[in-house]
């Protein structure tokens, strides 16, 4: 019998998202192994494609010939089977393709990297010293049952303390998920911390360098070069086990016997993938979790309105900390007897005047640059581009107006509405910020840190930093005070989470604060401020389920947006109800018309139905593909119809 390799395609056409037999020449079969990458001819392209043999067959008797395999590219395996059912499960649930997520997965290969992996020695196992070890188990201890949860392999939610540890510029945090990846290795299995950015990333290693040997720790990011990504999957692949420490990608890291994947901040829209078929980390670690039995810990300084969801149908289970530290948060307003233009109150700008002397103050902000946004003096209509219509922005004082979209200057703007030539900074930007306390605070060095100023880490002297959301550099020993300011302005943005990543916001910047210093909340009331000042993330996520309920609002539903052709979609819609014949008619929105021709429509439906649902939308994508396909052998087929499952918001 000729034997056959059954063969995933490395390709983003939804038709070609199956396995396909090959047949393995003899030259090639020492080689042709599950999990290797090859080259196999495509016919209804004409043309060699790349792939990985997922298993071995052979041919059934009677059937067609089988194209043969027409190269090993390399004999070493890069695809296991946990790895591609890993990646199979993921794309199922969000309707895409096997291929995509093996491509966030698997780096290239490079060839130098290979060949000098294969002549070193392959690693040893690492250890633990026993007194790191202790130390270990000293910093989980505050949090009684984690590490029996964890070696239980449970799914946890842990809110984690705070603020920041003593004697460095990082976060307790830091110190809490490297005792759980610590003491995970110790019990000679792998370790997963999936962090946001290279900030997070910056701070988990160095947690991780005082308690575990440096060849324990791998590091996976994107901002390595290739030969160095290859290297180091290829460390992945070995049965030494590992801490892994990186991206959102890192949650498919084929790490050795993986007994913990820890999620850090779930909130953060960077742990969202942008690329097809867009699962989030966080789904794709409950995924694994469920594959692998290993423990899955989501953590953070808030809870999100996703994890909440999952507390309380008892999917995941919260883990309290014996005693719960929070920061001195004061909702500070505007006095009357104040002017109506300060945005620092009296009380806020004492708090920053008592703290200066002894170490950095952190002021919060919403916008970088001078003043974001302009408006008429006279009729106060925004400022726009002529152009294009966008904002119109400054850069300094004086300055002439120029573009926030095509970055066109306007040296002879003048008023659409009332025809004035003179406009108003109707905001202050990080820098303007920085410009007016820099004033206030003569002689206090001022530090900007926003996306066109990025800055690691702050001394413990006396300085002001001025950081936009997000960009916050952590302080030696913490912020002797920390003013949050555009609060209010933050929340006017018109998004369903906008209250959720507000609190998430202000929630990272108050745990920067040092134990005890005053975080002063300017211009908020409501329940998202009594959440930060009371310190219930928790309970305002519940609070946010109930409203969202009623309304079919994600997550309490999920939501698929489905984008094309008006007769794609409307093909689409009609097979998902004869699937799903209970839907209701209110769960379809739209379509809507956007550009180029094209429709989208928004679905939802319960979980109990995602699994059709995921299913159907996937055979209507499959069935426009090849419906749109050219005639001729080198023809490639036009995509039609766009599928992406669990959007977060509704107004994409």
């Amino acid at each position: 019998m000729v034997p056959v390799a059954r063969v995933l395609i490395d390709s983003p056409l939804p038709q070609l998202d199956r396995l396909f037999d090959y047949a393995i020449p003899a030259r090639l079969q020492a080689a042709a192994q599950p999990g290797v990458r090859i080259k196999v001819p495509l016919r209804t392209a004409g043309r060699v494609v790349e792939g990985w043999i997922v298993e071995l067959g052979e041919a059934e008797p009677g059937g067609r010939p089988l194209s043969e395999v027409a190269d090993v590219v390399s004999p070493v395996v890069v695809l296991s089977g946990e790895l591609f059912e890993l990646a199979r499960r993921v794309a199922d649930r969000a309707a895409g393709s096997a291929s995509d997520i093996l491509r966030l997965a698997i780096p290239k290969r490079m060839v130098r990297a290979e060949k000098a992996w294969l002549a070193a020695d392959p690693p040893a196992l690492p250890e633990v010293t026993a007194e790191a070890a202790a130390r270990a188990a000293a910093a989980t201890d505050v949090f009684p049952g984690l590490v029996d949860a964890v070696t239980a392999g449970e799914r946890i939610a842990l809110d984690a303390p705070p603020h920041p540890t003593p004697g460095t510029v990082r976060g307790a945090w830091a110190d809490l998920l490297a005792s759980i990846a610590a003491q995970t290795l110790a019990g000679g299995r792998s370790a997963l911390i999936v962090v946001p950015d290279h900030r997070d990333q910056a701070q988990v290693l160095g947690a991780l360098s005082e308690l575990v040997p440096e060849d324990a720790v791998v590091r996976d990011d994107a901002r390595r070069a290739g030969p160095e990504r290859y290297a180091t999957f290829l460390r992945l692949r070995s049965a030494a086990p590992c801490i892994v420490v990186g991206n959102r990608s890192t949650v498919y890291a084929p790490a050795h016997d993986v007994g913990a994947v820890i999620i850090w901040d779930d909130g953060d829209p960077l742990l969202a993938e942008p690329l097809s078929p867009g699962v989030h980390a966080r789904d794709a670690a409950l995924v694994r979790q469920e594959l692998e039995g290993s423990a899955l810990i989501l953590a953070g300084h808030t809870r999100t309105t996703d994890v909440e969801r999952l507390v309380q149908v008892g999917w995941v289970r919260e883990v309290p900390a014996a005693r719960r530290p929070s920061p001195r948060v004061v909702l500070s307003a505007t006095h009357e007897a104040e002017s109506r233009g300060a945005r620092v109150p009296s009380s806020a700008f004492a708090a920053a005047r008592e703290a200066l002397p002894h170490g950095p103050v952190l002021v919060q902000v919403a916008r970088p640059g001078y003043s974001p946004v302009l408006v008429c003096a006279e009729c106060r209509t925004p400022a726009r581009c002529r152009h294009c219509a966008g904002p119109l922005r400054a850069r300094r004082p004086g300055a002439t107006p120029d573009c926030g979209w095509c970055g066109r200057s306007a040296p002879n703007w003048s008023c659409a509405n009332c025809g004035a030539t003179r406009f108003r900074m109707a905001s202050s930007g990080s820098e303007r910020t920085a410009d007016e306390l820099g004033r206030a605070f003569p002689g206090v060095r001022v530090i900007v840190a926003d996306g066109e100023h990025p800055v690691a880490s702050v001394a413990a002297t006396p300085a002001l930093v001025i950081a936009t959301r997000g960009a916050e550099p952590p302080a030696e020993d913490g912020y002797r005070a920390v003013i949050l300011l555009d609060g209010d302005r933050m929340l006017m943005a018109e998004q369903l989470r906008i209250g959720e990543s507000c609190l998430r916001w202000w929630s990272n910047a108050a745990a920067l604060a040092a134990p005890g210093a005053p975080v002063h909340l300017v211009g908020v009331t409501g329940p998202v401020a009594r959440a930060l000042a009371t310190w219930t993330h928790a309970a305002y996520a519940r609070n946010e389920l109930a409203d969202r309920a009623p309304l079919l609002m994600p997550p309490t539903v999920r939501v698929a947006a489905v984008e094309g052709t008006v007769d794609a979609v409307e093909s689409a819609l009609a097979d998902l109800r004869s699937a799903l014949p209970s839907l209701p008619p209110t769960a379809v929105l739209g379509p809507v018309p956007l550009e180029d021709g094209l429709t989208r429509a928004l679905v939802r439906v319960d979980y109990g139905s995602g699994r059709t649902a995921a299913e159907q939308l996937r055979a209507s994508v499959v069935a426009q593909a090849v419906r749109g396909r050219r005639r001729g052998p080198r023809s490639t087929p036009r995509t039609t119809l766009r599928v992406r499952l669990d959007v977060p918001e509704l107004d994409l």
